[in-house]
This record gives C-alpha cells, structure tokens and sequence, in this order.
C-alpha cells in the first residue's frame, strides 16, 4: 500500500541562508514514490515515524542538479525591449514551444541578454531541516491521480 507522508519543512541554502519553508501548521504532504519531492529527500525521510525530526544533508547533484552551460542562452537585447526591468538576476517567464520556463537574467552586454534555464536551486547543496508530522495510508484516488488530496485525503480537486 502507497503511503502519504506530510512533514515541517526549513529548506537552507550551503551558507545557513533559508532559502523556503512549509507554511505553519500547513505541513506539505507527497504521495510515496511519485517523484513529487527530491528522491534523495523521499530516501532519507521515508523511515521516519510521526514526530521524528531530521537534518537531511543532499548534495547538488542529488538535489536539483549541477549547474549546466546548456541551459545558458543568448537572446538579442530588443527581443526583450518589451520588458520593463532588465536587471541581472531578474526572473523571466518564457513562453517556448514546450511550454512555460522561468530563466534569470545572469548577463547584460551592449547587444545582447544572457539567460540561465538552471533551477534557481542547481549547483547548491542543500540542508532539509524535516518534521514528519502525519503517516497515513494512501486513498485508492490518491493512488489512481497520482498525488494526495491534502493532508486527510479527503480534499476535492476543484473541476
């Protein structure tokens, strides 16, 4: 039987910084084994009990990645002239034919913008600081859709 697991969370970046964390009292819950969360991250929480806490260390190329040069683009300045802000470090929504990207401004030469396509999180190892705080049996829909239905699995979709 699948299981959903709902647990605390304090995500910290390699220098202590917080980078996210679950909203108090709103725990995130995963379905085992549907790759909803890091699979490093599944591995090493997956033994916990309701209750326990954990530190759970994960290198980048566990986590979202290294960083990689073939997510770096080039893009002519007045392709982008449409664009209030062009600040390096700005955060683009692409539309591309395989569908939306999020890309951050890395460069600004004279002609032309450096976009990266690596998740914001790529090349960072990470710290989870993790609070299991629910352990239940998947529902049959659960398990059928793929993801759970909020905490108690009884929370509709909406459609």
């Amino acid at each position: 039987m699948k299981r959903v697991l709902a647990f605390n969370y304090v995500l910290k970046g390699p220098d202590g910084t917080v980078l996210d964390a679950s909203e108090r009292g709103q725990p995130l819950p995963f379905l085992e084994g549907t790759g909803q969360i890091i699979p490093k991250l599944e591995d090493e929480i997956k033994d916990l009990k309701e209750g326990d806490k954990k530190i759970v260390k994960i290198k980048a190329a566990d986590a979202y990645g290294e960083v990689k040069d073939n997510m770096f683009m080039e893009v002519p300045k007045e392709e982008l002239a449409h664009l209030p802000q062009l600040d390096i470090g700005a955060h683009l929504r692409l539309e591309l034919p395989q569908g939306a990207h999020i890309v951050k401004v890395s460069k600004i030469s004279d002609t032309h913008v450096t976009l990266d396509g690596n998740h914001p999180l790529a090349g960072q190892d990470l710290e989870f600081d993790i609070e299991m705080v629910l352990i239940r049996e998947a529902t049959t829909d659960e398990v059928l859709h793929g993801h759970p239905h909020g905490l108690h699995g009884n929370a509709g979709h909406g459609h």
